[in-house]
C-alpha cells in the first residue's frame, strides 16, 4: 500500500512542478518541526524549511502529502532525525525523489537510548526522541551549524554568530534543568508514551510509560503501572498532544492525578522544552510531598 502512494506521490510531484517554489529559494527540508527551529535560529533567512511531520501530527504514523513531496524534490538538504517510525518506512524513498541534496541524520552525532517499545531490529530498538533535552540541544545546534556552512559556506561566519547566540540560551536552560532537578526528592514521573527518556537519563530522572512497547497496557500491565504511580506518589499523567487520552485519563483517573498535555513537537524548540522542563520539575515537587 505505501509503495502505491509513493508512486503517486512521485505523479504529483511531477505534475506540480515549479509553481510552488519562488526563484533562488533555498530549501531544506526536516523531519519533524523541532529542527526547523534550529535551521531557522542559526541559518536566519538563508532558507526556506520543509517539514514533513508538521505541528499536531504522529510521527509513528504520518504519510507524505504531495506538497511536501514537490518541496522536498527542490530542497538543497535533508535533515532526519534517523530513527522516527516515518522515516524508516520513507527516508529511503525521500532520496530516491531527490538523489543530490546533501544529508543530515542527527541521530549521528548522540548517544542514542535502546528502546523498550522497539519491534526488535536495530533500527527500531532506538529511542528517537533524543531532540527533547537541552543536552542534546547543544549537539543539534552544532551539526546544523556546520551543515548549513556545507550548503553555503559564504555564509560560515553569520551561521557562527547566531550559533553561538543559540548555544549560550540552550547552555542556559540545560543549567536551569540542572539545578531544579537537583533540588527534588522525588525522581519519577509518569507519560503516556516514553518520550523524555533523553530528559530522564541526562538529569538523573525515572520515566514511567503507560504505553508498553508501543502498545497500550494490558490488565496486569496496567496494574503494575497503577502501583508505580502509588509508590512514586505520581500526581500528574503527562500525554503528548497527538495521543489519544483515553487511556491516560483511566489512569490519571485510579491515582488520582492531572492530565497535562505537553507539545515535544513543537515548531518553538526552546520555548516548548523549557515548558516541558518546568511542567516536570512541578511534578515532581508535587511528588515529594507526602501525606
Amino acid at each position: 500500500m505505501k509503495r502505491v502512494v509513493f508512486v503517486l506521490l512521485i505523479a504529483a510531484t511531477i505534475s506540480c512542478g515549479r509553481h510552488d517554489t519562488r526563484p533562488g529559494e533555498k530549501i531544506i527540508t526536516v523531519s519533524i518541526a523541532p529542527f526547523r527551529y534550529f535551521v531557522e535560529a542559526i541559518g536566519g533567512n538563508d532558507f526556506t524549511v520543509n517539514v514533513m511531520v508538521p505541528p499536531g501530527a504522529n510521527p509513528h504514523v504520518y504519510e507524505p502529502y504531495p506538497e511536501q513531496v514537490t518541496r522536498l524534490s527542490r530542497s538543497s538538504g535533508y535533515i532526519s532525525d534517523g530513527y522516527l517510525d516515518f522515516e524508516i518506512t520513507w527516508l529511503e524513498r525521500f532520496y530516491e525523489i531527490n538523489s543530490t541534496m546533501k544529508r543530515l541524520s542527527l541521530a549521528d552525532s548522540i548517544n542514542l537510548i535502546s528502546s523498550s517499545h522497539g519491534r526488535g531490529d536495530d533500527e527500531e530498538g532506538v529511542d528517537p526522541h533524543f531532540w527533547v533535552s537541552p543536552k542534546s540541544g547543544l549537539i543539534i545546534a552544532s551539526e546544523v551549524k556546520n551543515f548549513l556552512t556545507r550548503l553555503s559556506p559564504t555564509h560560515s561566519d553569520m551561521y557562527q554568530a547566531k550559533y553561538d547566540s543559540l548555544y549560550s540560551r540552550i547552555d542556559s536552560l540545560d543549567k536551569k534543568a540542572e539545578r531544579l532537578f537537583s533540588s527534588v526528592s522525588s525522581r519519577a514521573f509518569m507519560i503516556f508514551h516514553p518520550n523524555l527518556t533523553y530528559l530522564a537519563r541526562d538529569y538523573d530522572l525515572k520515566q514511567i510509560p503507560v504505553e508498553y512497547e508501543g502498545k497500550e497496557p494490558s490488565p496486569s500491565k496496567m496494574k503494575d503501572i497503577i502501583d508505580s504511580g502509588r509508590k512514586y506518589n505520581i500526581k500528574e499523567v503527562f500525554i503528548q498532544r497527538e495521543f489519544d487520552e483515553r487511556q491516560a485519563k483511566t489512569v490519571a483517573r485510579q491515582l488520582g492525578a492531572s492530565l497535562v498535555t505537553i507539545d515535544p513537537l513543537s515548531g518553538d524548540w526552546l520555548k516548548s522544552t523549557s515548558y516541558l522542563i518546568n511542567a516536570v520539575y512541578s511534578s515532581l515537587e508535587k511528588s515529594s510531598k507526602r501525606p
